[in-house]
């Protein structure tokens, strides 16, 4: 059995028989990126752009970047130049691409509109397109049903002289939206609803993010689709499975036009990452509403929210290419996106201490109460699974903080191995400490640890045996920073935006799955030194807490961190998983 899938046998056997062009020559291979400039891209079309770009690299053959730029109404360029920025993220590059300007090489629909008319009045000629005076509620009426056939539209049969002249005054905008379309003659009867007679130009009086004002009609997708890839010579135009049954109308416009390039539609499944919707409908409504902080947000699906969130194209690509491509739609584990992103970022990313909720310690042995003598630089590795990393100096001091949720008044079991009051515990890269007494408030909370620690255990090495030969022993290891030397930030806790593995399944309305808990914001955290000068970008380990990336929010001194993903799949446990 082939280990390659079904696109890269369909593509050898076609270089094999030279269909386009000389035997064996995979630079013959064209594919596209076509998408709608009308929201940000999603997870779903990290796929499809992944999938289409790596084929034209594997066969040495070109990629094409072109926006199906059709719907003036709902499209803007700053959805292009969002788009254009998240290919290059992601390392593609297209046909006339250059580093030194971002949109060189990128195409649009908006290109060929001349040409698209041209082959339309081609069509009317023969006697295969007509202008239908029917408002859109009328044609949908005549459209029949799975079980009956549609019936022709009255002005099916209008002469061709009369439909050309009717669709140049279409053009020139003497006729108001939706008073006129211009419709392929097909086949009323077929099973496939998109052969009866498929509208192909609507008219349109909107202002056009490139054009202007300059056209007052605009093609269907199925019409600018298949003129697109000829114009271009796509030799493999990938769509998701919803084309499918697009193919027969596809190839019945290139077949019927003169001398023109006929590529070969292809059609692969799409994904369906739990916890996740991929609907631009839903996502847009998702950011109208206001559930979230725009189409960056780091809890969207979107590339932009994922990128924001500290999420790494090399992750993005190896999610991508795990996955696979198949002819059957099914869903897909979001931890396999997250596992990539670990996998990745537990190479890549330096480890850092963090205290997320501060409890202040003070050890009573290394000073004067409340005012420690000394500090000292400690030795911390800076990655485990990099020995090139090297390492850094973390300060310690006589003053301290650990996580809040590390220390508990009276250990519940022998099975806490964090601080309580007669508990010992290592800090990392430091020395073992006990807890021997607390400072409480006014209102009964604990403010302050106050330990001893061990000096024969620096760096957390176990300390000797005592004079019966007996070794101590301890099972907790906690993160730390010094109080006296630290920096304070901001941490965004971000988490999955919906509960339910496939939102809106069960209630309809994927609002109703919304997570109450994606976002929790923490102010004052205190993080090593060297954090209060992270760039925007820049990615680390905060220990036993996660991988956070440096959010474009930060400034010099007052960096703001978010989370991108937890050490371990907190969610199994919850579903009973682990």
């Amino acid at each position: 059995m082939s280990d390659r899938h079904f696109i890269q046998q369909i593509i050898d056997r076609d270089i094999a028989e030279g269909k386009w062009g000389p035997k064996g020559d995979g630079s013959v291979v064209k594919t596209r990126f076509p998408p709608e400039p009308n929201g940000f891209l999603h997870i779903g079309h990290a796929k499809a752009i992944t999938l289409s770009h790596g084929l034209a690299r594997e066969y040495g053959g070109t990629f094409f970047l072109r926006f199906d730029d059709t719907n003036p109404a709902k499209e803007e360029d700053r959805y292009v130049r969002s788009i254009v920025d998240n290919l290059r993220w992601l390392g593609c590059t297209w046909e006339g691409a250059r580093d030194d300007d971002p949109m060189a090489g990128v195409r649009f629909a908006s290109d060929y509109f001349d040409r698209m008319y041209q082959h339309a009045r081609e069509l009317i000629s023969k006697g295969l397109a007509y202008v239908d005076d029917q408002t859109p509620e009328q044609i949908r009426a005549t459209r029949g049903t799975p079980t009956e056939p549609g019936r022709p539209s009255p002005f099916r049969d209008r002469p061709a002289a009369e439909s050309l002249d009717l669709f140049e005054r279409m053009k020139n905008g003497e006729f108001p939206d939706g008073s006129r379309v211009l419709r392929a003659k097909i086949d009323m009867a077929s099973p496939n609803f998109n052969l009866r007679d498929p509208v192909l130009y609507r008219v349109v009086h909107a202002h056009h993010h490139r054009t202007g004002d300059a056209w007052k009609i605009y093609p269907m997708y199925d019409w600018a689709h298949g003129l697109e890839d000829s114009y271009e010579g796509i030799t493999h135009s990938l769509c998701t499975l919803e084309f499918e049954n697009h193919r027969p109308l596809y190839d019945w416009l290139l077949n019927n036009l003169d001398g023109v390039h006929h590529p070969r539609q292809i059609e692969f499944a799409r994904w369906a990452p739990t916890y996740m919707i991929t609907s631009k409908r839903n996502l847009k409504q998702l950011v109208d509403e206001g559930h979230v902080d725009g189409w960056d947000d780091p809890r969207m699906p979107t590339i932009s929210g994922l990128r924001r969130r500290g999420y790494t194209s090399e992750a993005m690509r190896a999610f991508c290419e795990e996955g696979g491509v198949t002819k059957f739609n099914a869903k897909i584990d979001v931890v396999r996106l997250e596992n990539a992103l670990r996998d990745h970022l537990n190479k890549a990313a330096p480890r850092r201490m963090a205290v997320l909720r501060p409890l202040k310690v003070t050890i009573t042995n290394w000073g004067e109460h409340g005012a420690p003598t000394r500090v000292e630089e400690l030795d911390a590795v800076n990655n485990p699974e990099d020995e090139s990393a090297g390492s850094r100096k973390v300060p310690f001091s006589g003053s301290l903080f650990i996580e809040r949720d590390d220390f508990i008044e009276q250990a519940p079991n022998k099975k806490w191995f964090r601080l309580a009051i007669g508990k010992e515990v290592r800090l990392r890269y430091g020395y073992w400490v006990a807890c021997h007494d607390v400072v409480k408030n006014d209102a009964g909370e604990v403010v302050e640890l106050l330990c001893t620690y061990d000096p024969t255990t620096k760096g957390g090495e176990a300390p000797p045996p005592d004079a019966e030969g007996k070794v101590r022993k301890v099972k907790g290891t906690l993160h730390w920073v010094s109080a006296d030397d630290c920096a304070e930030a901001e941490v965004r806790l971000f988490d999955r935006l919906y509960t339910a593995e496939q939102p809106g399944k069960a209630s309809g309305a994927h609002i109703d799955d919304l997570n109450p808990d994606s976002l929790e914001v923490i102010a004052g955290a205190r993080l090593e030194r060297s954090l209060g000068e992270a760039s925007p970008g820049d990615r680390f380990q905060f220990e036993r807490l996660g991988y956070f990336y440096a959010d474009p929010d930060s400034k010099p001194g007052a960096p703001v961190f978010n989370r991108a993903v937890t050490l371990k799949d907190s969610w199994a446990k919850v579903a009973g998983q682990g």
